[in-house]
């Protein structure tokens, strides 16, 4: 087992140039990064030295949720992602966007997770095992195949790996030690990092996407056109047409604000959603919200949001949302600004954050 260094920014530095100079014939190997990032944010170790075990189902839901809007046609053409004849779990997600109904629409992984919960299953345990044979096996490589682990012990992994071996290794990888501390704490810079080389490997794989196409990043982990439209009726039926952050009177059109950034934390549950005004949701952007925005919005009255739950199948996540405000929030530094409101910000107190996530969990 390869010793991890402590250190967030040398742990950064590593994880970049194993992707920079290794072969991505898909682009599976973000995915999975991406997915490791954010399994760490919302499971943070109680020390930073720790390390951390890291069910591959998770792992691989999150990478069907990440590609869940990508298979969708852009500019009426399929987007490759894959250099290869079979690309599995791009496969898988496609069958599963066919099997729930959402074809080409905007219809949310959360919606289509309730409608179809078996469907989904397949294609879970389908890219579970094709992660553990391809991008997990292969993460921590250098094109001639050689690199010493520093993320996870790789060793049993292989091309032809079975669920019994899988099995035998608690269905899980154990992140060393410090490792999801440190990718926790990098969240903020290593995610943008992912998606920037994600639509790099795109724009390579699909030829006929030129510097005249039209915002590719938007379609692959963009919101627009994601529909939030069901849960903007029924927030605005049960908390009245008024911005979360400024109280100003809303339109029917204005934004639905995930309180937590979509950049930072994948979570589209009702807890993390909130009504905003187009000035706030532009001010506020990527920014981590000061903590008492997101004390606020999970003190809305849990009972109305599970009846919001229930009537538009739509999950509410509250303890998901914890868990991400945990990691994000003591994976920061003291002091780090957050936004409070337009054009104001808030230092981070870690002492305030720690007693209040203790309260939480």
């Amino acid at each position: 087992m390869a010793a991890t260094s402590e250190d967030p920014l040398a742990l950064g530095q590593r994880v970049v140039s194993v992707l920079e100079t290794g072969a991505r014939t898909a682009t599976y190997k973000l995915a999975t990064l991406m997915a490791l990032v954010d399994h760490s944010v919302e499971h943070l170790p109680a020390r930073p030295a720790d390390p951390l075990a890291v069910p591959v189902r998770d792992l691989a839901m999150r990478v069907v949720e990440l590609y869940w809007p990508q298979v969708r046609t852009f500019e009426n053409k399929p987007l490759r992602q894959s250099t290869q004849p079979v690309a599995k779990i791009l496969d898988a997600v496609s069958d599963l966007r066919r099997a729930t109904g959402a074809g080409d629409t905007g219809m949310s992984f959360a919606v289509a997770s309730i409608r179809a919960p078996q469907e989904l299953e397949r294609a879970v345990e389908l890219v579970a095992l094709t992660m553990v044979r391809q991008p997990l096996h292969r993460l921590q490589k250098l094109p001639n195949g050689a690199g010493e682990p520093f993320l996870y012990d790789d060793s049993w992994m292989h091309d032809a790996v079975s669920q019994r071996t899988i099995a035998q290794h608690g269905n899980e990888i154990v992140l060393f030690d410090g490792v999801a501390s440190g990718l926790a704490r990098l969240s903020g810079l290593l995610r943008p990092a992912l998606e920037l080389l994600w639509v790099e490997d795109v724009r390579r794989m699909n030829r006929w996407l030129g510097e005249n196409v039209p915002d590719v990043a938007g379609h692959l982990f963009g919101r627009e056109r994601i529909s939030l439209a069901p849960a903007r009726e029924a927030l605005t039926d049960a908390f009245g047409p008024r911005c979360f952050y400024c109280d100003r009177r809303l339109g029917a059109s204005s934004p639905v604000d995930h309180v937590l950034p979509w950049s930072r934390v994948g979570i589209d549950g009702l807890a993390n959603l909130v009504l905003a005004c187009p000035s706030c949701n532009r001010d506020k952007l990527h920014a981590l919200p000061a903590l008492p925005l997101v004390d606020r919005a999970l003190r809305r009255d849990r009972v109305v949001l599970e009846q919001i739950a229930d009537r538009i199948e739509w999950p509410t996540q509250y303890s998901r949302v914890v868990e991400a405000a945990r990691g994000l929030y003591l994976g920061q530094p003291e002091g780090t600004p957050t936004w409070s409101g337009p054009r104001r910000s808030m230092r981070l107190d870690l002492n305030f954050s720690a007693e209040w996530l203790h309260f939480r969990a």
